[in-house]
């Protein structure tokens, strides 16, 4: 199944990382080849990706946000879980990956996975069902972080439990009463970071499936932060921890 990506970020990550199929290039008639996009052609001349020029109502058509420039591609290449459990099983380094329990908006996936690319997670998850995938609008959000990223669907209850007998501890993110500060939770070691959805954060089966919950204290008037937000405040929090490991 083909896809348009659009954005020059989105564009140029997808050919660096070189993951998918690239066909064809679209850029809209006027537009100078010039900074990001004068990479982006040299990247279609290396890799022989035919280059049309169009009208930007078409580009248009495709989302207002193209900014001169589209990618005909193939689909996401999504990884499998027993990817990320072998990386678990035989990484040299403790591994750091990402749980996504039924996020909705590509905005919010977007960024988080941005935010994970970013900190070096290893690997992230989605479930089969209820979610946000990897569309072109979720890559576009993301800066074309998506395209560096291993990233699986599978059941994640099972997922979990796959997690903690290769020796990841599971942790998610909630609010509850019974949860724990960062001073009170293992950020530094094999980790699985558990981000629910907006609207009523993890499933109750994912919920009790994780090894500890995490809370982020709150200092202003405000109750809550949305999930890209928390989630990648979390993803640094457990970055640092990481370092902290390193440094002692």
């Amino acid at each position: 199944m083909k896809e348009l990506l659009f954005g020059r970020n989105a564009v140029y990550e997808s050919l660096r990382a070189g993951r998918r199929q690239a066909f064809r290039l679209l850029v809209a008639e006027g537009v100078q080849g010039k900074g990001r996009l004068a990479e982006i052609l040299a990247l279609c001349a290396s890799r022989k990706v035919v280059v049309e020029r169009v009208p930007r109502a078409r580009l248009d058509r495709v989302n207002p946000g193209h900014q001169g420039v589209a990618l005909e591609t193939s689909g996401y290449p999504y990884g499998a879980l027993p990817d990320l459990l072998e990386f678990a099983r035989h990484s040299t380094s403790p591994p750091l990956f990402l749980i996504l329990d039924t996020l909705q908006d590509p905005q919010n996936l977007g960024t988080l996975l941005r935010t994970a690319e970013a900190v070096g997670v290893n690997g992230v998850l989605l479930p089969f069902k209820q979610t946000v995938t990897v569309t072109p609008a979720v890559v576009n959000a993301s800066s074309g972080a998506s395209e560096h990223l291993l990233i699986a669907q599978s059941n994640l209850a099972q997922a979990i439990s796959a997690f903690q007998e290769a020796n990841v501890w599971v942790v998610g993110l909630d609010s509850g009463a019974d949860t724990q500060t960062p001073e009170q939770v293992h950020l530094g070691g094999s980790l699985a970071l558990v981000v629910g959805g907006e609207g009523g954060g993890m499933r109750p089966l994912v919920r009790r499936s994780c090894d500890q919950l995490l809370r982020l204290p709150m200092q202003g008037k405000v109750e809550s932060l949305n999930a890209a937000v928390a989630g990648s405040i979390a993803l640094y929090l457990a970055w640092q921890g990481r370092r902290n490991q390193v440094d002692r």
